[in-house]
């Protein structure tokens, strides 16, 4: 999870090795939280007690009451980068990802070497893109090139040692090609479904060389290998 990694990034692979995946990121979601409580204790002063019952809510799990206590602090203090951070998690929780984009986006003009909001915002786009409900929408195109741009920024400013970063990454790049190749009719339209799909292989295979056990990325990466052979 990007947003702490600089807590995580040395011991990633410890972590995958002893400790399973779902508990790791029920630890990672704590984490976060306290990492916040530990460093954002100036914004309390500067965003009154709204910031404060938005933290207290969020570490009970209730983000949706994180949520109405965070927008009131932004309301109270626009800009505050510590607030708009909190929020734009917060609406990620809650899958309000038109929200997080927005708030995500508003503190990367503040900080735009924070590498957390890119990816939290590229996560969002890929959920977007990714919604059943969005089958009909012409913008989905844009929401995934938006999202692969995303984790693209946020591997330059984090370092290319980030797994969870590429295999976000790589997920944009195969998702991208399978809504590529449901229009494929051309030698071009093959040849550009194969370039992601092969980008999509590549990022899965940076993973593997750091993590060569990890046996749910072995299976996307002939998953995707299997979508490429379709395409001929």
């Amino acid at each position: 999870m990007p947003l702490i990694g600089t807590i995580l990034a040395n011991s990633e692979t410890e972590f995958y090795i002893f400790i399973p995946y779902q508990k790791l990121m029920n630890y990672v979601k704590k984490a976060f939280v306290i990492l916040f409580v530990i460093s954002s204790s100036t914004s309390f002063a500067q965003s009154g007690g709204y910031y404060n019952l938005g933290m207290q809510t969020m570490m009970k799990g209730d983000y949706k009451g994180a949520v109405k206590q965070l927008e009131k602090a932004d309301t109270k203090s626009p800009n505050n980068a510590n607030v708009l951070k909190l929020l734009g998690y917060a609406y990620f929780q809650v899958a309000d990802y038109e929200n997080s984009i927005a708030t995500y986006t508003k503190l990367i003009a503040l900080k735009p070497g924070d590498y957390s909001a890119y990816y939290y915002r590229g996560k969002g786009r890929l959920n977007i893109a990714n919604d059943p409900k969005e089958s009909l929408n012409t913008m989905r195109e844009n929401f995934y090139v938006s999202a692969i741009k995303d984790f693209t920024k946020a591997l330059e400013i984090n370092g290319e040692e980030d797994a969870q970063l590429l295999q976000n990454r790589a997920l944009a790049y195969k998702d991208y090609g399978i809504f590529k190749s449901y229009k494929v009719k051309k030698a071009a339209q093959k040849a550009t479904c194969t370039t992601l799909f092969n980008n999509s292989i590549s990022d899965f295979q940076k993973i593997l060389v750091m993590q060569p056990q990890r046996k749910d990325i072995i299976s996307l990466v002939d998953y995707v290998k299997a979508q490429i052979t379709s395409l001929k």
